[in-house]
């Protein structure tokens, strides 16, 4: 992070691998392997990254130019960052329904990633309307991935259990 974002305005995208790689990397310390469950897991967090931050860096941006950290709102503009902003928002969605069509969750988590992808697709949009909602949509996106990985341990805890039987 300390070399990409001086450098790249992509440094979120790029920079997002660091923070997705954890869940990665205890998934193989504890089962000494690398399972499609922990490739979806990284997945979901780098594709979350990005409109999670560039929702910070839109209410940011002012701040970023004066540092001259090249972050997309700075250098593309609110217009076309907010457009990422969806563009990643929808796709996250998509990715966030895999653990499902692998059988690491079942109805529970289906039926909730569904409502919080399309919540947070709606802010994304929002956001593309009116630029003042990009702290809301920063902290929507937090509110998503924690409720999403509850929502994906509380229905490993139900299947585990023998629900739905």
């Amino acid at each position: 992070s300390i070399v990409l974002k001086p450098r790249t305005a992509m440094n979120i995208v790029i920079g997002g691998a660091a923070g997705a790689a954890p869940p990665l990397l205890g998934w193989v310390a504890v089962t000494g392997r690398i399972d499609p469950g922990a490739l979806i897991l990284f997945l979901i967090i780098l594709t979350w990254t990005p409109p999670h931050f560039w929702a910070l860096a839109i209410h940011r941006r002012d701040d970023y130019a004066r540092a001259g950290i090249p972050m997309l709102p700075v250098t593309r503009g609110v217009p076309f960052t907010s457009a990422r902003i969806l563009h990643y928002t929808i796709a996250l969605g998509l990715v966030s329904l895999l653990p499902v069509a692998i059988g690491m969750s079942g109805p529970l988590y289906f039926a909730g990633a569904l409502v919080l992808g399309a919540g947070f697709v709606r802010m994304a949009h929002r956001l593309r309307l009116d630029s003042a909602l990009a702290m809301p949509t920063f902290h929507y996106s937090i509110a998503y991935l924690f409720v999403l990985f509850v929502l994906l341990l509380a229905d490993h805890g139900l299947a585990v259990r023998g629900w739905p039987a």
